[in-house]
């Protein structure tokens, strides 16, 4: 007999012990935590992009105003 930590998972607020998963549903709840990391790495990435952005405009719009406007 198998001594197993229980690995405890919340979903819906009801707790389930992982180790009681048949195989479907640990492959379901994998898929689940893998797209919980992309979703993260994707909304890091964004905060990136778009601080490259504003920076990028932030610039543009220094040198635009540089250059004279013609009436």
């Amino acid at each position: 007999m198998e001594n197993k930590k229980p690995q405890t998972v919340h979903i819906d607020n009801v707790e389930y012990d992982a180790n009681d998963f048949n195989e479907e549903q640990v492959l379901l709840f994998n898929h689940c935590l893998d797209l919980d990391r992309k979703i993260n790495s994707t909304t890091f990435q964004l905060q990136q992009l778009q601080v490259g952005k504003e920076s990028f405009l932030k610039m543009l719009k220094e040198k635009l105003a540089d250059v004279p406007v013609e009436a």
